[in-house]
């Protein structure tokens, strides 16, 4: 198996910024928006470094392809 690690994607690594950055806008944001648009901004934009991970799991050659 090659030494192949998501840690090191640009894309990983801008999105943990993404998460940051929108956690922080929120903190600031209505508290009655906290709850409705708020949830669901968090969840999706946890989801996105979290499926680059998850993906990263995977064993073919072919999902691995950066071109």
């Amino acid at each position: 198996m090659d030494n192949f690690s998501f840690f090191d994607l640009k894309v990983y690594k801008e999105s943990k910024e993404l998460v940051k950055s929108v956690y922080k806008m929120l903190d600031s944001s209505p508290k009655v928006e906290t709850y409705a648009l708020g949830d669901q901004l968090r969840r999706s934009v946890t989801s996105i470094p979290s499926n680059i991970a998850e993906g990263s799991g995977r064993y073919s050659v072919k999902e691995k392809s950066i071109s």
